[in-house]
């Protein structure tokens, strides 16, 4: 376990969330690696991505077109990114894209929890043809700003974007700390428009406190490098405070790593429990146990909602089906696939869909997310689920209920 998690230090496993300097969703669990060897001896499977000859016998007719007619100076290495692009982007799906050799330096680094931009998760919405923010990162420039999930994204410093421009608004925001970008929204039939100073950000995702009748609260808005062990600490800490029961809190939380979710299950479940099973387009399973016995050992509620996605469901769904916990709040988001990252030899990468994961008893996650044992809605009031009071958090109030009783 510790051996991979230091490779995955450099190349950053994550459930995704997926984070660009603009932080594009992912939301869960992207596994990046090296595909190819770097000693000259490269398979072709990926050298066909580039080079196959069924997407060069398609282009070839486009190409002398272009070469015979096309008025102006043809940049060949444009447009063979462009064709690849578009070749992935006919997979229509919302999680696999290419990333441009020019790209992937930032957006290694910004997988790695510190870039600077405004702190947002991001995915594709198809039907919509936009791109819609998942939720803001807490505490960030967004969130500041009033960006709320749900939110779609129109335009950005006055050009419009539909959703396979994700990648675009990605480029379109990143810039040096402490300039502007404007970014306009569709939130239902308001048009709204918002004036945003990037900085830099760094996640952190993990936070607590103590609440009447001795409930410990953990709120974890993110899974990055190192959460689990904070996770831990911030538990440790509430336990010398004298806790007798625990509220986590992943509502809005789209996701990341799928072992530092993993992690946090195997310090609640008991040694050698069911915590993830996988299968790949072959069929073949794996199965993710706990490895050590449980540390905490005390009633917990998970707080979720719609905005929950990814290695958050991973974490609530063992929970649930193990009975380790009870689910409050409304259903999970539903991304129940991990994308994995591959990096070619021209420095560009590719991210594609490669698993899908289900809970302990085999619960279908994808395109259905989890059910809560106890369904409970934020009141009408609320307009924001980013910022909501405690006093009209009902959700919240909820837990502290079952824990109370």
């Amino acid at each position: 376990m510790e051996e991979n998690k230091k490779t995955y230090r450099f190349f950053k496993v994550i459930m995704l969330v997926i984070l660009t300097a603009f932080i594009t969703f992912l939301v869960t669990s992207l596994f990046m690696y090296n595909y190819l060897k770097t000693d000259g001896n490269q398979t072709s499977e990926t050298g066909d991505i580039i080079t196959g000859k069924s997407i060069d016998d398609a282009i070839k007719p486009y190409k002398k077109l272009i070469d015979k007619y096309y008025l102006k100076e043809v940049d060949e290495d444009k447009l063979k990114e462009g064709a690849i692009k578009g070749y992935v982007e006919g997979l229509e799906d919302p999680y696999s894209e290419f990333i441009s050799a020019e790209d992937m330096s930032d957006y290694t680094e910004s997988i790695l929890g510190n870039f600077v931009g405004i702190g947002i998760y991001m995915i594709q919405d198809k039907e919509a043809d936009r791109v819609k923010i998942l939720s803001p990162i807490k505490n960030t420039p967004a969130e500041k700003a009033g960006l709320q999930p749900g939110d779609y994204i129109i335009e950005v410093d006055g050009e419009e974007y539909k959703a396979e421009d994700m990648q675009k608004i990605s480029d379109h925001v990143k810039g040096e700390a402490g300039t502007k970008v404007k970014i306009k929204i569709q939130r239902g039939n308001e048009s709204l428009e918002y004036e945003i100073t990037r900085e830099e950000i760094t996640v952190n995702p993990v936070t607590s406190k103590v609440l009447s009748n001795n409930i410990g609260y953990i709120e974890l808005t993110s899974f990055d490098e190192k959460t689990a062990k904070y996770f831990k600490e911030e538990f440790e800490k509430l336990k010398g405070q004298n806790i007798k029961s625990l509220i986590i809190d992943l509502r809005n939380n789209g996701g990341g790593i799928v072992d530092e979710a993993i992690s946090i299950a195997d310090y609640i479940t008991d040694k050698n429990s069911t915590l993830l099973i996988t299968t790949n387009k072959n069929g073949d399973e794996k199965v993710k146990n706990a490895k050590e016995d449980p540390i905490i050992n005390m009633p917990i509620v998970v707080l979720v909602n719609k905005n929950t996605a990814s290695a958050s469901e991973i974490l609530s769904g063992a929970l649930k089906d193990l009975n380790k916990a009870t689910l409050v709040g409304t259903k999970t988001y539903g991304k129940g696939v991990i994308q994995s990252v591959m990096k070619l030899p021209d420095g560009s990468g590719l991210k594609i869909t490669t698993e899908e994961y289900f809970t302990p008893n085999r619960q279908k996650i994808n395109e259905k997310g989890i059910e809560p044992n106890e369904e409970v809605n934020l009141p009408d009031s609320v307009k924001n689920v980013m910022q909501v009071k405690e006093e009209d958090d009902t959700q919240l109030k909820k837990a502290i209920e079952v824990l109370s009783k």
